[in-house]
């Protein structure tokens, strides 16, 4: 008992820390503006100030990375994504300095090493082992995209946190909702559950992630609407005779009031500064306010949706599972024969073993009717089905971000799933024999799973640390570099 104890506050410590040190040593490196900090990063600044996004000239970067970082202008910059994610990098800034690199990027290390006990707090709910949890948790703690977006200052790590962190909310109100469902069993239409203050807080979180990028307004689209849906089936799994049209009608507008509210009022609170002064983008085109925030936004959303402009490495949604096309944030060439590169490139093995466990997951969906394995396909899919609906719009890998955490998740649960004990198939009044066949066969393919299980991890644990260097900046031999270039659009 103290063993098993002690092990379940050593588990999620190890990989916290594991998670730390990779995403904050050496933070500071590059001492230059990697791919899109070029935007986010002096947006933080003149929000910082102004209470509002200042325009910078187009030469700024030498200058700020030199420390001189009072280049902007009081006139109102436009910017396509809300000011949350820069607020948050502001105030690492403001902590160490707006000329120190490592404060640039301390709020994208601190959020994304919150990510990895996040995570393990979800899976040890779902899986009920420190094992898996650990596994799920450490998988991401030494993920190359995991590292790489912990490592700059872009806005996609905050978004993947936030949506996470609404997913375990969400699952914490489970609990409880369904006990209250299964209260009323037998009854006509069941409960009308106002009192979720878990909802009320996976609400907040959605919010938050709407408020950093508006893509977060498909998690919040996608998981409600799965919030519905849980509903639904834990009334009909306690006997509710009108289950659906329950759920649908009377407890989905309650659920809709407290999610949506919220959401809304958080994200809204992100613009205080816009609001409260006079000089953002598009502040005067009315006298009001809201009207005025509205004509913004609906120019916000015309450039997103037009957003077709040519990118070397620019990457539809469908590639994303395959890894065709990762993006090189930042490629330093130290001297002749060395190369350094800080690139989007998640864990492959890990990747690629996280596709093939979305399909066993499915599977084992259908054959055991286990809503548990259902939540990380739910974290998935709304945090990659949308971008399949904009086939030309300009995208990157790196989105990705806000998916990894539930293919970590998919990948231990799977490998949970079919490592498990399982019933004994028997044909009717089988002989001893066939008994102790059956037990015997049930029992190797058990120890095969797990076997085949702990390589799986091995190898991952393996590839983690051989592809260390593409997330960080370390430099490598040309020689080395291109022995990571495993498909043709890695280069």
């Amino acid at each position: 008992m103290m063993r098993h104890r002690a092990w379940e506050w050593a588990a999620p410590a190890l990989v916290t820390l594991a998670a730390l040190v990779l995403r904050f040593a050496g933070l500071g490196h590059p001492h230059e503006l990697v791919f899109d900090e070029t935007y986010y990063v002096k947006d933080a600044w003149s929000l910082w100030n102004l209470g509002y996004e200042g325009t910078w000239p187009d030469d700024a970067n030498a200058a700020f990375e030199a420390g001189d970082t009072g280049g902007f202008s009081a006139e109102g910059a436009f910017v396509v994504h809300p000011p949350l994610g820069k607020w948050l990098i502001a105030l690492g800034m403001a902590a160490l300095g707006p000329g120190d690199p490592a404060g640039w990027r301390l709020a994208t290390a601190a959020i994304g090493t919150l990510m990895v006990p996040t995570l393990y707090l979800l899976a040890r709910r779902f899986s009920g082992s420190v094992a898996v949890a650990a596994a799920a948790a450490g998988l991401l703690a030494v993920d190359g995209l995991g590292i790489a977006m912990s490592r700059v200052a872009l806005l996609d790590g905050i978004l993947a946190w936030f949506v996470l962190l609404a997913v375990l909310f969400l699952v914490l109100d489970r609990a409880g909702a369904a006990r209250r469902i299964a209260a009323a069993s037998g009854e006509l239409v069941g409960p009308v559950m106002w009192r979720r203050p878990w909802v009320l807080a996976a609400g907040a979180a959605l919010g938050a992630a709407t408020a950093v990028k508006w893509s977060g307004l498909y998690a919040l689209a996608g998981l409600g609407i799965w919030l519905v849906v849980v509903d639904a089936i834990d009334r009909r799994r306690a006997g509710i005779r009108t289950w659906l049209p329950a759920a649908i009608i009377r407890q989905g507008p309650a659920s809709f009031a407290l999610l949506v509210p919220i959401a809304l009022a958080v994200h809204m609170a992100s613009w205080t500064g816009w609001f409260a002064t006079s000089g953002g983008y598009d502040r005067g085109a009315s006298a009001n306010p809201l009207a005025a925030w509205w004509e913004y936004q609906s120019s916000v959303y015309a450039f997103h949706v037009g957003l077709t402009s040519g990118h070397p490495y620019a990457s539809p949604a469908w590639q994303w599972p395959p890894l065709l096309r990762p993006t090189a944030m930042w490629v330093g060439n130290p001297e002749d024969g060395w190369i350094a590169v800080i690139g989007s490139l998640p864990n492959p093995i890990a990747w690629w073993a996280g596709m093939a466990a979305i399909v066993a997951l499915i599977a084992g969906l259908v054959r055991t009717r286990r809503i548990a394995l259902a939540w990380p396909l739910v974290g998935i899919a709304v945090t990659w089905l949308p971008w399949l609906l904009y086939p030309s719009r300009t995208t990157f890998q790196f989105y990705t971000i806000a998916m990894l955490p539930f293919v970590c998740l998919a990948l231990a649960m799977a490998l949970q799933h079919l490592a498990r004990r399982r019933e004994l198939i028997l044909l009717a009044e089988p002989t001893p024999g066939e008994i102790a066949d059956a037990r015997r066969y049930a029992v190797r393919q058990r120890r095969a799973w797990r076997t085949a299980s702990i390589a799986i991890l091995a190898a991952a644990a393996l590839a983690a640390a051989f592809f260390l260097p593409l997330s960080t900046g370390i430099p490598e031999p040309d020689e080395l570099w291109r022995a990571h270039m495993w498909l043709p659009g890695w280069i």
